[in-house]
């Protein structure tokens, strides 16, 4: 399928409430129903509190700058896109490969989680097996229409969000005491003690905010699945307003739930706590239950990861940041090679037939973490540039159909706390070594632009068209 300019493009398909909750549900799966556990367990319940929100000030910042960008460009490539042609083909370069890994290694992550997840019916079957069958089931998912993606994508995250709510208002009960929970006493809220807040301090919530960006990743599906959307300038804005607080409330909620209910000490990532808590209330059937629907939560976020990763390198071998071979597509409008690729990082999550399935979990989740970050930073710089270019070039803030506000306090902040997030794991002996290697890959991605792929056509994307008004 080509577009005006004769350029391949991908079919409008998605309608608002498919974008809506395919960003929603693509942050409602790992993060919130196991990394959450294990950041309390880490941060104490205050610093899991005080995480989240510096994390949802953070997401709102990213999501306001991309909203900018993709009402007003709507496009497969996304903020991978606007990098090229905003601040440099070299970031769009790096930017775009940076997100690729760490979108593909999420999928790994949750293929990881699903297999953990798996142990709580099938104990002695090692996890790597069932990493492998769920990696085979989403391919063939994925490998259908985008109208059949978007469409079990907007019932798998209604399922998430139902069960969500759910967890949360068994969890009030609980507390109250309205419900006995077996072998132990009402907790009321004497675990929300303020001595128990920061059990390890107050600089280790800046250490455990990579699991906190981490849960948020996904959210920025809003600009990727932006030139598959039909109406961008109405959709984008709407799923932007809503997501937000809705992400948010969740992850607090879920929060003060399982901080009240369990010591830190008995949260991790061996376990479930929404299951955990479920066991304890004694609802019939319901911990297998719950075990299944976040089972789904989980494998919906693999595929929306899968898909995010696929369109992405799909949008980079048009610009000719990636092998041609990728901008292929099957006869049902999807990019099968792009797709075969990205398939090939989440084998790593293979790695639990040779490690500790908690080890590779962390890994990946370091490797996802730091590449969002980086990509967040883009998108904060992108539409700073972007909003330059476009007043010098004569156009007015005012006909923008969605922007920034505050500007340029917005874009700035944000790159000032993502890049301060980044220092800060510099002091974390676990997470030091996945700075230095991401931040070494982007030197790196850069480095390979400039001497094999800065070539004059694509330098033409630096002062695009786009901005003009």
């Amino acid at each position: 399928m080509l577009n005006n300019d004769g350029k391949p493009q991908l079919s409008r398909t998605m309608k608002s409430r498919h974008l809506m909750m395919l960003s929603l549900g693509g942050v409602i799966g790992t993060g919130l129903f196991l990394n959450v556990g294990y950041t309390i367990n880490q941060a104490g319940p205050g610093g899991a509190i005080i995480g989240y929100l510096i994390g949802g000030i953070i997401l709102y910042m990213v999501m306001t700058c991309l909203g900018e960008l993709a009402v007003h460009m709507p496009v497969t490539g996304s903020f991978q896109t606007y990098a090229t042609k905003f601040i440099h083909p070299s970031a769009g370069f790096s930017l775009g490969w940076m997100y690729f890994v760490g979108s593909a290694a999420t999928a790994g992550v949750e293929f990881t989680a699903a297999g953990i997840l798996m142990k709580h019916w099938f104990p002695s079957i090692p996890t790597w097996i069932w990493c492998a069958l769920f990696i085979a089931l989403l391919f063939l998912l994925n490998a259908l229409s985008t109208k059949g993606f978007a469409e079990a994508e907007f019932w798998f995250a209604s399922i998430k969000v139902v069960a969500v709510l759910f967890f949360i208002v068994v969890g009030i009960v609980a507390i109250a005491g309205i419900v006995p929970m077996e072998g132990r006493a009402t907790p009321n809220l004497t675990n929300l003690a303020p001595t128990g807040l920061f059990p390890a301090g107050i600089v280790i919530i800046f250490v455990t905010m990579m699991n906190v960006i981490f849960s948020y990743q996904g959210s920025e599906l809003v600009g990727i699945a932006a030139g598959e959307t039909k109406d961008p300038e109405k959709t984008i804005p709407r799923a932007i307003r809503t997501i937000i607080l809705r992400i948010i409330v969740f992850y607090l909620a879920s929060i003060v739930v399982l901080s009240a209910i369990f010591p830190a000490s008995e949260l991790g990532l061996l376990e479930s706590p929404f299951v955990k808590l479920l066991e304890l209330v004694g609802i019939p059937y319901a911990p297998d239950l719950m075990n299944f629907i976040i089972l789904t939560a989980i494998l919906s976020v693999g595929n929306s990861c899968l898909y995010a990763s696929t369109r992405l390198l799909w949008a980079m071998s048009l610009e000719g940041m990636a092998p041609k071979l990728f901008s292929k597509t099957s006869k049902r409008n999807i990019p099968l090679n792009a797709l075969l690729f990205t398939m090939f990082f989440s084998l790593l999550s293979l790695l639990t037939s040779i490690m500790d399935a908690d080890a590779v979990f962390v890994l990946l989740m370091s490797i996802a973490g730091i590449s969002v970050t980086i990509s967040w930073m883009g998108i904060a710089l992108s539409q700073l540039m972007f909003r330059r270019k476009y007043i010098q070039a004569g156009g007015k803030v005012e006909e923008l159909q969605y922007r920034v506000k505050w500007y340029p306090v917005i874009p700035l902040l944000c790159i000032l706390f993502c890049g301060a997030l980044l220092v800060f794991l510099l002091w974390d002996p676990t997470q030091r070594i996945g700075v230095i290697y991401g931040l070494g890959f982007l030197i790196a991605c850069i480095s390979f632009y400039m001497i094999k792929l800065n070539k004059p056509k694509l330098q033409q994307g630096v002062v695009p068209d786009e901005i003009k008004p």
